[in-house]
């Protein structure tokens, strides 16, 4: 590079390209969501924090689901809210290679939270009588421990290799928030290493944890199959379609996002795939849990029953 080189020190988020009413609009229908996303999991956070018959690992898990949905929509949507109501749609430098870490700390965090709780599920359907002494408090604290250093260094080490890059021109980043791939896209240099890191992570962080998740609930499936009672089949279904649903939305929009052929129009795709992961299925996972999980119903009307009883 040349010693007169201009660095970039702020991006321009291009977000949307819509009439200022269709923005308004918009940012209306996206805080409605967003409120809904924090209501939501704020509501599953406070049953497993209130009601003693959710202390169990499953929504020890889910417990930890709920604050990732929560941090990975308040990353993202704030910033893109704020844009669509201000011409001035600026991140600084900074701010914008954080905002890159946490979305692949929550993202790569919550890939590997799915899979702790597909385990869950497979140890308590497979091994019923020796699931205490497995799932052990100290067990599950590990597995959610483990999750969350893999998760933030396998992004650590993202935006490590992001820093490396000469960002001398464009500033204008094609999304509405600094998605990795867009601000890759910006660099004045070679993004090959960057770009096979990046296959290299989502194989392992994609494609191995959607094997263990397959592989834990084709175990299950035989082991259902074999249950005698109807009341064992209906109990077994219940605990495991509503972490099912959470998965398919989950893995399905990633690999339709990172996996699909690319459509004509590519960027685009990709803003609403993403709007998917920041918002929609941060917003689907508590309402999945709650109109389809009876445990955690049973829980929310035991905590109203002695709110009203007090």
């Amino acid at each position: 590079m040349t010693e007169n080189q201009t660095w970039v020190t702020e991006f321009i988020l291009l977000g949307f390209p819509l009439s200022p009413k269709m923005q308004m609009l918009l940012c209306g229908l996206f805080s409605l969501f967003y409120i809904i996303t924090l209501l939501g999991n704020g509501v599953i956070l406070g049953l497993i924090w209130l009601d003693s018959k959710l202390h169990t690992p499953m929504y020890f898990f889910l417990s930890h689901l709920a604050i990732i949905d929560i941090s990975y929509a308040s990353n993202n949507v704030p910033k893109m809210l704020a844009n669509l109501l201000n011409k001035k749609k600026t991140i600084s430098f900074a701010p914008c290679i954080m905002q890159t870490f946490l979305y692949m700390a929550f993202a790569h965090t919550e890939c590997l939270i799915l899979v702790m709780m597909s385990y869950d599920r497979y140890v308590a359907i497979c091994h019923p009588l020796q699931y205490s002494i497995i799932m052990s408090c100290r067990v599950c604290t590990i597995l959610a421990v483990t999750s969350w250093a893999c998760g933030s260094f396998l992004a650590l080490v993202h935006v490590v290799l992001i820093l490396r890059l000469p960002f001398c021109g464009p500033h204008e980043i094609n999304h509405f928030f600094c998605e990795i791939l867009s601000v890759l896209k910006l660099a004045c240099a070679d993004t090959w290493l960057n770009k096979v890191v990046i296959f290299a992570a989502s194989m392992f962080i994609l494609v191995g944890p959607l094997c263990l998740v397959l592989v834990s609930y084709s175990r299950i499936l035989l082991a259902i199959l074999r249950i005698q009672a109807g009341e064992g089949h209906r109990k077994a279904f219940s605990t495991c379609s509503s972490h099912l649903c959470v998965v398919g939305l989950f893995f399905g929009s990633a690999i339709v996002m990172y996996m699909a052929p690319k459509s004509h129009h590519p960027e685009e795709q990709q803003k609403v795939l993403s709007l998917f992961y920041s918002l929609f299925n941060p917003m689907l996972n508590p309402l999945i849990y709650s109109l389809r999980n009876a445990e955690v119903k049973g829980a929310l009307q035991r905590v109203l029953w002695k709110h009203r009883s007090r």
